[in-house]
């Protein structure tokens, strides 16, 4: 047996050899999840502040406070929030700025996800890729119909409402 016959074996490798250069063409970023973590301070049924800032809740649509059952979506996110330390994980940020996060509870808990199974909030596709479409109730989009318009497009729909509104409210 020769020294060059008891040299190991080795399958060939896809990685570059060690030493090898910086190849920027095929390097790729990795960012860690940016973390706020704290009290909420709840506006509506899917935007919350925590350390003075104003976190929309990841993949979901709950009704604004003057629309139909929106003053239930923004209680409900005081309840499940109150007195506890709310972590949210930041995805992205939306067209009007706001920071979107996945918010969780201190037990775990998905935030949008509790609110969509309340029947408070629905799943929005086009963001979360349908993660919490398998926890809608039965009729909720019929239920919260200008949260549903508006992720079809229909604004239209919001717009006769809130002139209705506006109507209504002159009367007075």
């Amino acid at each position: 047996m020769t020294a060059s016959s008891a040299q190991p074996k080795t399958a060939p490798s896809d990685a570059p050899p060690k030493g090898e250069a910086f190849d920027a063409a095929t390097a790729h970023s990795i960012t860690l999840p940016r973390v706020l973590e704290g009290p909420a301070y709840v506006t509506d049924g899917d935007t919350i502040t925590i350390q003075k800032i104003q976190v929309r809740l990841y993949g979901i649509d709950a009704p604004e406070l003057h629309h139909p059952h929106g003053q239930k979506a923004k209680w409900a996110m005081v309840r499940l929030c109150k007195g506890h330390k709310i972590r949210a994980e930041i995805t992205d940020e939306d067209e009007y700025g706001r920071t979107v996060a996945i918010c969780f509870l201190p037990d775990g808990r998905d935030l949008s996800e509790e609110l969509v199974k309340q029947g408070l909030a629905i799943d929005w596709p086009k963001f979360s890729g349908g993660k919490y479409s398998k926890f809608e109730v039965a009729g909720v989009r019929k239920k919260l119909w200008l949260a549903d318009a508006r992720q079809k497009g229909r604004m239209h729909v919001w717009e006769k409402f809130d002139a209705r509104k506006k109507g209504e409210s002159r009367e007075r």
